[in-house]
């Protein structure tokens, strides 16, 4: 018989100090994890006398503790994830250091550090000698780094009035080593918080509307808690900053007023479904000036939904049209490294001219410039398109956008959502959904369960594409959620004859029950990422 029919759940180790006051350290970590339903091992390194008002003593865990308690959990609860906060003295560093190698000889381990220096009373929690134990044996071991400014500004030995903007601060202190780096701005002051985020994947502001709230005790342990959860089941770094920042904020919001400081914030499970939660993430860094409301959500010159096909000639742009698809996109590429065809202009015109005579939306991929003066409404941008544009060209989509035109973005994983979000967009694909062979590129398939994650967290109309080769696939797509299924392969010869039996699928998974949204996605990508980003 089995004792234990429920599967373990994933271990993380939190290596951090006890706050007596039960607002951050291990107190504030223990929420993280129950938020994420992983199985926090908490480890102590410090133990402080601290309130909401005072921190009165620090003092690290003797040396024989700390080591018998990596020793005991490495023999039966091996980390999926590691997260330090406050530790004990420049010597625990070290040690911690060596045993994360020792880890990681056995397989990938990654490492959030959370470089607590002061606490929010202001007092301060650690010395230059371990301050500088830190950046000597902790940054060159972690996967994700999340400092806030004035930490940032320690480490790199700055004084705390310097006025380096935090894309420098973290570009320098991924130069010591760290793989990944969050300069946190929930203390900076402004509308929104914003976080500046520079990973092997991505760079940018990740930002949401500040809270107007004095009890923030905790903040930071919770989003590297959050992190380093996140990391544990799957998720890299990018991604995992994503979902530190939801789960932050929604702690925020649940924080509650003790003793006459600064309340602890409260991280409870669900933050996950909540779309207020999902930040925008800004391209480049130009400063986002506010990410919420959508005002794409309140444009009125959408298309109803349905079949989504994507076709390569003009030809078959008119054929979709007779054959009743919802929306059809003109995706000419490069083929085999070869330039796009000599009569582009002329492919683009009759498709766009299709488009206006029929009343049916026409989206044209990739070749944005030329078919705004060809008089397209409607375009559609990948990441790699959108990561290539200008100032001037973001100024001339932004006029595009004013007078009408329409705009649909590519998202593969979180921080790409966030990102396509942060653009206003009329619509967002999500894909692939199943693995397709239109295309190579590195994501893992999204599967219905993220595809109708997206449908509720987007804000705008969410694409499902990619691997849709049957009817009932259809189906299942429109019972996600999302407002359109992308159909290719399954066009055939004529799509005039196949475009009939594939909205017969759409409009019975609209008329089905609802999938359900999971309480978070699965991750897309694998950890490890390369030295350069990826961009498909």
């Amino acid at each position: 018989m089995n004792d234990h029919p429920n599967p373990s759940p994933t271990v993380i180790w939190s290596v951090a100090g006890h706050d007596s006051g039960g607002g951050a350290g291990l107190s504030a970590d223990q929420r993280a994890a129950d938020a994420f339903g992983v199985h926090l091992c908490p480890v102590l390194a410090a133990i402080t006398a601290q309130s909401t008002v005072a921190v009165t003593r620090v003092a690290p865990a003797p040396a024989d503790l700390f080591n018998a308690q990596l020793d005991t959990l490495q023999a039966d609860l091996p980390p999926r994830a590691i997260k330090t906060g406050l530790l004990g003295d420049p010597q625990q560093v070290q040690w911690l250091a060596q045993r994360i190698d020792r880890l990681r000889a056995q397989g990938p381990l990654p490492v959030v550090v959370d470089p607590v220096l002061r606490a929010t009373t202001g007092a301060t929690l650690a010395d230059d000698a371990l301050r500088d134990a830190l950046v000597r044996w902790l940054l060159p071991r972690a996967s994700l780094l999340t400092p806030n400014r004035r930490e940032a500004l320690a480490l790199l030995g700055l004084p705390p009035h310097d006025d380096t903007a935090a894309p420098a601060l973290a570009s320098a202190l991924r130069a010591l080593g760290a793989e990944a780096v969050l300069v946190t701005g929930g203390d900076d002051g402004g509308e929104l918080s914003r976080d500046w985020l520079d990973t092997p994947h991505a760079q940018g502001w990740l930002c949401l509307p500040r809270l107007a709230t004095p009890h923030n005790h905790g903040t930071g342990c919770t989003l590297a808690s959050g992190a380093a959860a996140a990391m544990a089941l799957g998720w890299v770094a990018t991604d995992a900053a994503v979902l530190g920042k939801m789960l932050a904020t929604q702690a925020l919001r649940h924080a509650r007023p003790v003793g006459h400081g600064a309340g602890p914030v409260i991280a409870t499970p669900g933050f996950g479904t909540d779309p207020s939660l999902l930040p925008v993430l800004s391209v480049g860094d130009t400063p986002l000036q506010t990410p919420h409301p959508l005002p794409s959500q309140h444009r009125d010159n959408r298309p109803a939904d349905g079949v989504y096909a994507i076709v390569d000639t003009a030809e078959r742009v008119e054929a979709c049209i007779a054959g009743g698809a919802a929306l059809v996109q003109l995706r000419i590429k490069a083929d085999g490294g070869h330039p796009p065809p000599a009569d582009l202009q002329a492919e683009l015109a009759r498709a766009i001219g299709a488009g206006r005579r029929s009343g049916t939306g026409v989206v044209i991929n990739d070749h944005w410039r030329l078919a705004l003066e060809l008089g397209a409404t409607a375009l559609h941008l990948g990441q790699e398109d959108l990561l290539a544009l200008t100032p001037a060209d973001h100024r001339a989509l932004a006029d595009a956008r004013a007078a009408g035109v329409s705009l649909g973005l590519s998202s593969h994983s979180l921080w790409e959502l966030c990102r396509a979000r942060g653009l206003q967009p009329d619509l967002i694909a999500c894909g692939p959904v199943w693995p397709t062979a239109t295309k190579a590129m590195p994501w893992r398939p999204q599967g219905l369960d993220n595809l109708a994650w997206w449908a509720r967290m987007a804000g705008v109309p969410v694409v499902g594409i990619g691997g849709i080769l049957g009817p009932e696939q259809l189906a299942d797509v429109a019972r996600s959620g999302a407002a359109f299924g992308c159909v290719v392969r399954g066009l055939g010869d004529d799509p005039r004859h196949s475009l009939p039996a594939w909205t017969d699928a759409w409009r019975r998974g609209r008329q089905a029950g609802p999938l359900p949204v999971p309480a978070l996605p699965h991750p897309t990508l694998g950890q490890n990422p390369p030295a350069t980003p990826q961009h498909p």
